[in-house]
């Protein structure tokens, strides 16, 4: 099952694709998970990752924030995969891209990440390394991980 995928800053988001981006990351992290505040104010200060079907609907997203939105260096979060697309490998290619990303823009920087506790391994399977101890985000146990440059 091949995405289309394309990099949008906020601004340059369709209507169209800042729902479907909501939408997606509102099913994943706040009707399977916790409910939470989603729209954080960190949207407009980051790129967007949307990877689309064929049919053009919006399957898996990520976003890369600058530095210093949300940590000193660039970091990743809303690594969000549609449930019926998960066991795919889409959650890796989103990281490979989202790595790159990265590299490309802000050469010789660390990238910092809040995962779930439990995703550690994953974030691991990229170069990234625990870098705090547990704690809880919204009810749900979270670690600080880091990736230091190539």
């Amino acid at each position: 099952m091949a995405l289309a995928w394309t990099w949008r800053r906020f601004a340059d988001l369709a209507v169209d694709d800042v729902y479907d981006m909501l939408a997606l990351r509102m099913q994943v992290f706040i009707v399977e998970q916790v409910a939470y505040l989603d729209a954080d104010g960190a949207d407009r200060l980051a790129w967007h990752l949307l990877g689309r079907d064929e049919a053009g609907v919006l399957r898996a997203y990520l976003r890369v924030l600058d530095p210093g939105v949300k940590f000193d260096p660039p970091s990743i979060g809303r690594v969000a995969v549609d449930a019926a697309w998960r066991g795919q490998g889409i959650g890796h290619e989103l990281m490979r891209r989202a790595l790159a990303h990265v590299a490309s823009h802000w050469p010789a920087r660390p990238i910092r990440i809040s995962a779930q506790a439990h995703l550690q391994r994953f974030y691991r399977r990229h170069g990234f390394e625990t870098a705090s101890g547990e704690y809880l985000d919204d009810g749900i146990a979270h670690v600080d991980m880091q990736r230091s440059p190539p």
